[in-house]
C-alpha cells in the first residue's frame, strides 16, 4: 500500500507545482453530481483495504479506495452496520467517496448523517502533506473538527486516504407499515409520532399505484417494534408489509432507484433535492414529490427554469433547494444547481479552500467555492 500512497502523493505534488487540476475519484458512482469533471484523474481505488476493525469497540478504519461493499460485508459478518445507510447509485462505490459525498440514506433523520459517524481521517492536502485529524473514539477533537469537515467536501479540500468510522449493531427487529393519506396529513402525523416514544427509523411518502401512501419503518428491540406496530395500526387504518419486499424497497429508495426517480416527466426535467425543517408543511408546488427523512428531505422533478419558483416556496419555510441530477439535454451550471452561500459562510468556505488547497487543484468546479 505504501507504493500506492507514494504514487498519489507524487501526483498531487506535481499538480500543485504546475497548477494543473486533479479529478479525485473513487468508484465514479457520483460523477453525475457535477456540471464538469476537469483535470487529470486521481484514482483512489488502488489504495484499498480495511486497516483495523474492533467489533467490541464499534470502530472500523479503512483506506479510501476500499469498496463500500467490502466494508459492509465485513460489518455484516459481525452483526453490525453503517447506520446512516450510505446510498450507492451504481456498483463500485468506495469508502472515501462515501465520506467525501456526505450523503445518507432513509434513516438519516433518526440516526444522524455520515459526518456524525466519522471519528477521524487521514488526508493529503494541496501541499501533498499527509495529515491526521481525529482518532478512533468519539471525544477526540479539541478545536476545529477537520475530520467531519471532510464529509460532504466532495474532494475539493483534500484527498481522503483513510477514515475511521463508528459502526452500530444491526437492530434486533424491523417492520414497515403503510398508510393511505394525503401529504399534509402524512407530515402532521409524522410530527405527532416523532413526539412519542416510538422506534421510528425512516419514512417515505409518495403517490404509489395511484394512491397517496406513507411508509414508516420501525427499528429497535423486538418488544418496542411490536408495541409500536399495534399502537400505530390502532390509531390509523393501515397494513404491515412483507419484510423481504419492504427491505428491497427501502434499498431502492436509498439508491434513488424507485420508479419515481427513474422516470422524469419530460426530458428537460431535473431532479431537485429540497431540504427543509422536519416540521415544515406541504410546499405550494405543482409537481409530484417524494418525501423522506420524516419530512426534512423532499424530491421533485421540475425544469431548471422553475428554479426561482421552487426556491421561493422553499425559502418561505427556511429551506434550500439544489439540482441533484441535471437534465441531460441541457447544461445547468453551478449557479443553477446550487444556491449562493450567504456571505459569512461563503467567506469561510473560500478560506478553507485557500488553506487546504492553495493552488486550487482539487476537483475544480465540483462545488461553487471550488470553481
Amino acid at each position: 500500500m505504501q507504493a500506492a500512497l507514494d504514487h498519489i502523493t507524487q501526483q498531487i505534488r506535481a499538480a500543485s507545482a504546475a497548477g494543473t487540476p486533479l479529478r479525485v475519484r473513487g468508484g465514479g458512482t457520483k460523477d453525475f453530481y457535477a456540471d464538469r469533471l476537469d483535470g487529470e484523474l486521481l484514482d483512489m481505488r488502488a489504495f484499498s483495504g480495511i486497516v483495523s476493525y474492533e467489533p467490541s469497540e464499534l470502530v472500523v478504519t479503512a483506506r479510501a479506495g476500499t469498496p463500500l461493499a467490502e466494508l459492509e460485508a465485513a460489518l455484516a459478518a459481525q452483526g453490525q452496520c453503517l447506520a446512516f445507510e450510505p446510498p450507492r447509485f451504481a456498483a463500485g462505490g468506495t469508502v472515501g467517496g462515501m465520506v467525501a459525498a456526505g450523503l445518507s440514506g432513509p434513516s438519516r433523520a433518526s440516526v444522524g448523517a455520515v459526518r456524525d459517524y466519522v471519528l477521524g481521517v487521514q488526508m493529503l492536502n494541496g501541499h501533498a502533506q499527509h495529515l491526521t485529524f481525529g482518532g478512533t473514539v468519539m471525544k477526540n477533537v479539541a478545536g476545529y473538527d477537520v475530520s467531519r469537515l471532510m464529509a460532504g467536501s466532495w474532494g475539493a479540500l483534500g484527498v481522503i486516504t483513510e477514515v475511521s468510522l463508528k459502526v452500530l449493531p444491526v437492530a434486533p427487529a424491523e417492520s414497515t407499515l403503510c398508510f393511505e393519506m394525503e401529504q399534509a396529513q402524512a407530515l402532521q402525523q409524522l410530527n405527532h409520532w416523532g413526539g412519542e416514544p416510538l422506534p421510528l427509523n425512516a419514512s417515505n411518502w409518495l403517490h404509489d399505484a395511484g394512491k397517496p401512501q406513507l411508509f414508516v419503518r420501525l427499528r429497535g428491540a423486538v418488544a418496542a417494534v411490536e408495541a409500536a406496530c399495534r399502537k400505530m395500526l390502532a390509531q390509523h387504518s393501515g397494513q404491515r408489509l412483507d419484510h423481504a419486499q419492504a427491505t428491497a424497497d427501502w434499498a431502492l429508495c436509498r439508491d434513488l432507484q424507485l420508479p419515481f426517480f427513474k422516470t422524469p416527466p419530460s426530458p428537460d426535467c431535473c431532479l431537485w433535492r429540497i431540504s427543509v425543517p422536519q416540521t415544515a408543511p406541504a410546499l405550494d408546488l405543482p409537481q409530484a414529490q417524494l418525501i423522506d427523512w420524516h419530512g426534512a428531505q423532499r424530491w421533485l422533478w421540475a425544469p431548471a427554469s422553475e428554479g426561482a419558483r421552487i426556491r421561493q416556496a422553499v425559502h418561505a419555510v427556511n429551506g434550500y433547494a439544489t439540482i441533484f441530477i441535471a437534465a441531460p439535454a441541457t447544461f445547468q451550471g453551478l449557479a443553477a444547481r446550487f444556491e449562493p452561500l450567504k456571505p459569512p459562510l461563503d467567506r469561510i468556505h473560500q478560506q478553507l479552500k485557500a488553506e487546504f488547497d492553495p493552488a486550487g487543484v482539487f476537483n475544480p468546479g465540483r462545488m461553487p467555492w471550488s470553481a
